[in-house]
């Protein structure tokens, strides 16, 4: 540290301030290294230009305060920015959950009544089959006991067998089609959800980053994957060619 002078030091830190290659915590790790880098380090026009160049929009510094305390105040005050927007972001994902969670019930309680609707409509149509049996045994010669019972049931039916049978079974058809959509919509919904809770969960773990969308997250993290693992492929069929090599 002695042997370079202090003004080496001073451009030093200014290259790097000005190149973007030191942000404002490597500042401050540099200032506990040493007394001459703490003393450096803490000069008003390294900090002026870290202000300016993320904080361009802030208006310009009273004259009383210094340019890493102006720093420290604007940095807290994004912070509290930033959290304010993450709190934002997680409440209209927690009611996005509680909409899918709605969905959800609505779905499932249709549900619920289109089976007992098809339950019942499959009951009058079993019962409405056997009097059109038994009206087509009354045709044919059958003891007197067997014959009674099935008059019995004939006689009991106070609408048209064969059309009210044809109707039963356009509306079975109708709640099974309606079963089968409603457990697709359900299916979707549950993706959704789940989805939205993944996502909430992976907020709440990184409270200060920017929220962009997950789409666009998940695409970039699968490139990322597909470009290592393209890279490893290839560095294990180098090294497997140099084993080779005699």
């Amino acid at each position: 540290m002695s042997s370079l002078p202090n003004e080496l030091w001073s451009r030093i830190l200014e290259i790097g301030i000005g190149k973007s290659g030191l942000s404002y915590k490597d500042l401050c790790c540099i200032s506990i290294s040493c007394r001459l880098l703490h003393r450096l380090s803490s000069d008003d026009s390294l900090w002026n230009h870290l202000l300016s160049s993320e904080f361009p929009l802030s208006p310009s510094p009273p004259s009383n305060s210094s340019s890493k305390s102006l720093y420290k105040f604007r940095f807290e005050r994004d912070k509290e920015r930033k959290i304010a927007a993450h709190k934002r972001v997680v409440l209209r994902k927690e009611s996005q959950i509680a909409e899918h969670s709605r969905r959800l019930h609505d779905i499932q309680t249709r549900v619920s009544q289109e089976k007992i609707k098809a339950i019942q409509t499959s009951t009058e149509l079993s019962h409405l089959l056997r009097v059109r049996q038994a009206s087509v045994a009354l045709n044919v010669w059958q003891p007197e006991v067997v014959r009674g019972r099935q008059k019995q049931m004939v006689e009991q039916c106070v609408v048209p067998a064969e059309s009210r049978i044809r109707a039963l079974e356009m509306e079975l058809r109708l709640c099974k089609q309606q079963i089968m959509g409603l457990e697709k919509s359900h299916r979707d919904e549950k993706g959704r959800l789940d989805k939205a809770k993944e996502e909430l969960v992976a907020m709440k773990y990184h409270p200060l980053r920017e929220h962009e969308p997950e789409s666009g997250r998940e695409n970039e993290h699968n490139i990322k994957r597909k470009k290592l693992k393209s890279y490893n492929s290839c560095e294990f069929d180098v090294r497997e060619k140099q084993c080779k090599t005699p």
